[in-house]
């Protein structure tokens, strides 16, 4: 018989054969997974995955060239007095790393006998901003960028000394967010799995299965974590989702396969079985996943970098659960059948006759009103609140980093924060802006190197003489003097020298910095309390030239009085460009690639919904045209893929209907992304009631056909459907993150809608569009031969007929008698003359040859 066997036979046998190979080979995968899961880089900031052309990711990778970011953090003291606050203020400046804490001035203090100048007197409202409700908040910016380890250190030797106090902090330092989700995420993975448990108790027809299922899968989980790295960097959201949303999307094909081999089992030993098993697995498996890849695909078409990122891990994920359940679950099969024959148990999954009488009952009704629903959820779904940042996103539960910030929003308000970035460092054209900006009433306040007071009134970057200088740096004239002719002299400009120093302006911050080059150098000599304070105002603007001063472009961190998403913000911010861009226009026509860039969370949100109603189109369009080729080929029909994908695109409208009607907000990327699995993964569902309709209107009448196909089907979709409904719902209830959240709600709610429908709505459908499917057949079934064989005789395919004989088999065996059949599909092969064989002394003999 091995000469006869077909080349995917042969492949399953290797597989079951070498069944020891493959568990060495999982095993290797899986310890090298134990390690490489920790190679895995998580990108926490969505902005990054912004497109390379629009303004805010251009503006994020010019800063990152450009300045330095400090570690920095809001630290808020509560029930503390102002007499209190003062002396933290102080513990905070000691604390070795920290460079400032931003806090109110001295002469506010109790215990201080300073007087305010007039123009240093701040308003009721500027105070309440540190101070408010017996609480303060420091502004702490480290000596080091934000990448120092030594800021973690510095941050947590500041903890320490403030044990004693009611201490809440709020920093990008360590990913806390991140950790938060981390830990949110094993949580969601112990329930989904005892869930996932549950279900295949409930669902199965043998407590041996369970095992299997869970070992094929924790395998294929833990692998494809473990494989991530090899995409370099993978976003927090395809990290903390993956896991789940594999076993939920591929649980399918170890069910299949599983059932498979618990109907070959009854008529073949242990290792025949499953290699019969797995053979008519594997097409059938790879063929539904299709339909899940190709959704999954879609989401590469997206210009924001988040959907490619996390179609790729999840694509990569069925991909590796796809060979879990070919290579090694066949192994798993082998190793528990025992178990599996003695573990047996009732099935508890009803027969629902009453479902498809109810379809046939009302089959004339249903379609129309279904498509009143469909058009008024399109329109209701078409005004769903979506948005683009987290500022206007509710979670269920809170994170304590959340809640922290919660507290200094409420006690202190918020701060929304732009910054504009040009291309010059011209003291005056940028004091011009600084002066523009801060009169503009949706502007609070405006930092930069041209309006930050050095001394004196005079400006950080402000050119000066050098009696000007000399003023403000109280620094004798001869000196300054001289310092300004070492400049010059450095720089080559000695026409200054010759026409007049005393004239030449240099600004502050640049002539600072070269004197106290030539005081370290010996040129300058100063005593010991003027050269601290030299060295202390030095250190100071070096911060500030960092964070402020690039080679080629400078920084104004601009403070808006607007809601960080909003219309009146966007608009704010589209006028920004009109109102700069003039100023700085000389500059760059001289270098044509130097341009004004605005960046902010605010910026990042609008560029987000800019892409948005791009990346809406492609993925909707693409997904669908995906996944009709694949039905077109699927059911050689017109009519029937069309009423399949009718009922799933319904079910994404309804969906996301409920958050306009709530009138709850929702991350955009929740519905890019559910939209995909939901037409992708949830069209399988109907997939399964059209294709076992469609072959039993081969035999049966629309009434019995609709019966026995509900009756097929409702074990396969409760089973998959159910998993996957309660893994999203767990995921959007029980994470922080709001686009985590939004994803799991949106997953769980549309795939609990897409099963109502395909039970309660799509056997309508069909039965009313019945000969419309009949009508749009371009490719129908139908006797390619007529054959007549005496003997033993292998039958493979769809054969419409008789046979006489012993039969030895289900849908593909072999037959000891006489056949005479027309083949539908498939093939008849002869395999030998009668001769009084039986098909065990045949079979017997052909495996000794």
């Amino acid at each position: 018989m091995e000469n006869h066997k077909s080349p995917l036979v042969t492949i399953c046998s290797f597989i079951v054969d070498k069944r020891n190979l493959f568990f060495l080979i999982y095993a290797i995968l899986l310890i090298f997974s134990f390690f490489s899961q920790n190679w895995v880089s998580v990108e926490n900031d969505l902005s990054a995955y912004l497109s390379k052309d629009t303004e805010t990711r251009q503006a994020m990778d010019l800063m990152e060239e450009e300045y330095t970011t400090f570690g920095s953090a809001k630290i808020m003291v509560s029930n503390i007095s102002l007499r209190e606050a003062f002396s933290v203020c102080d513990t905070i400046k000691e604390t070795p790393g920290v460079f400032e804490a931003g806090f109110l001035p001295e002469y506010l203090n109790p215990t201080s006998g300073e007087v305010a100048k007039e123009d240093e007197e701040l308003t009721i409202d500027e105070i309440r901003e540190h101070y408010n409700d017996s609480s303060a908040l420091f502004s702490v910016v480290f000596k080091y960028p934000e990448t120092d380890e030594r800021c973690l250190d510095s941050l947590n030797s500041l903890k320490e000394k403030l044990s004693s106090y009611d201490l809440h902090i709020s920093t990008t330092l360590g990913d806390v967010q991140a950790e938060a989700i981390e830990e949110e995420m094993k949580l969601i993975i112990v329930i989904v799995a005892a869930v996932v448990v549950l279900v295949l108790i409930l669902t199965s027809e043998t407590f041996g299965e369970v095992p299997v299922l869970l070992l094929t899968f924790g395998s294929a989980a833990f692998i494809n974590k473990g494989t991530n790295y090899m995409m370099g960097t993978i976003s927090f959201v395809s990290n903390s989702v993956a896991i789940v949303l594999q076993l939920a999307l591929s649980i399918d094909y170890a069910i299949i396969f599983c059932n498979h081999f618990k109907e070959q089992r009854q008529y073949y030993d242990t290792r025949d079985a499953v290699i019969i098993a797995l053979s008519h697995s594997i097409p059938e498996i790879s063929s539904s996943s299709l339909t899940t890849v190709s959704g999954l695909l879609a989401l590469l078409f997206m210009g924001f970098g988040l959907g490619r990122d996390l179609g790729l891990t999840l694509t990569k994920s069925i991909i590796i659960s796809l060979f879990a359940v070919f290579t090694l679950m066949p192994g798993l099969l082998v190793l528990f059948s025992d178990v599996m024959m003695k573990t047996k148990h009732k099935n508890l999954v009803p027969k629902i006759p009453f479902v498809g009488k109810f379809a046939y009952a009302t089959k004339a009704f249903i379609p129309p009103i279904f498509l009143v629903v469909i058009i008024v959820g399109y329109f209701i779904s078409s005004k769903c609140p979506y948005v683009y940042g987290y500022s206007n996103l509710k979670t269920p539960i809170r994170s304590a980093a959340q809640i922290t910030e919660d507290m200094i929003r409420d006690t202190f308000g918020s701060n929304n924060m732009i910054a504009i970035n040009v291309p010059s460092h011209d003291y005056y054209k940028i004091s011009r802006i600084a002066a523009s900006l801060e009169a503009m009433p949706e502007v609070k306040s405006v930092t930069s190197l041209a309006n930050t007071e050095a001394k004196g009134g005079y400006m950080v970057s402000q050119p000066l003489t050098p009696r000007q200088f000399s003023e403000m740096a109280d620094l004798d004239y001869d000196v300054a003097a001289m310092v300004y002719g070492m400049y010059a002299s450095d720089k080559d400009e000695y026409g200054h020298i010759i026409g007049g120093i005393d004239k030449y302006k240099i600004p502050f911050l640049d002539v600072f910095t070269f004197l106290h080059g030539k005081i370290d150098e010996g040129y300058v000599d100063l005593d010991e309390k003027d050269r601290a304070d030299i060295d202390d105002t030095y250190d100071t603007l070096v911060m500030a030239k960092k964070q402020l001063r690039g080679e080629n472009y400078e920084r104004m961190l601009v403070f808006l009085n607007l809601p960080e998403e909003s219309a009146e913000t966007f608009a704010f911010l589209r006028g920004l460009h009109k109102e700069i861009d003039p100023v700085f226009e000389d500059d760059m026509d001289k270098n044509p690639d130097l341009h004004v860039y605005v960046v902010g969370e605010s910026t990042s949100e609008m560029d987000l919904g800019t892409q948005f109603e791009t990346d809406n189109v492609i993925v909707s369009v693409v997904s669908l045209l995906f996944v009709l080729v694949i039905l077109l080929f699927t059911f050689k029909s017109v009519g029937m893929p069309i009423l399949l994908i009718m009922v799933i695109e319904g079910s994404i409208f309804i969906n996301f209907s409920f958050p306009t009607i709530m009138k709850e907000n929702i991350f955009f990327i929740s519905y890019l992304i559910v939209s995909s699995i939901q037409m992708g993964a949830n069209i399988d569902y109907a997939i399964v009631i059209g294709s076992r309709y469609d072959e039993n209107r081969k035999t049966m009448g629309r009434k019995e056909a609709i019966i026995e196909t509900v009756n097929f089907a409702f074990p396969t979709i409760i089973t998959s459907g159910s998993i996957l409904a309660i893994a999203g719902t767990v995921i959007g209830f029980l994470t922080s993150d709001g686009a985590i959240a939004g994803i799991g709600q949106s997953l769980g709610r549309g795939t609990m809608l897409s099963m109502f429908l395909v039970l309660f709505v799509l056997p309508q459908i069909i039965l009313l569009g019945d000969k419309v499917i009949a009508a749009t057949k371009f490719s129908v079934a139908r006797p390619i031969k007529s054959r007549e064989e005496s003997g033993i005789i292998r039958v493979d395919g769809r054969i419409h007929g008789h046979i006489d004989g012993q039969i030895l088999g289900t849908v593909h065996g072999i037959v000891r008698g006489d056949v005479r059949a027309n083949i539908i599909s498939g093939d008849i092969q002869k395999l030998a003359d009668n001769e009084g064989q039986n098909l065990e002394e045949y079979l017997d003999h052909e495996e000794k040859q």
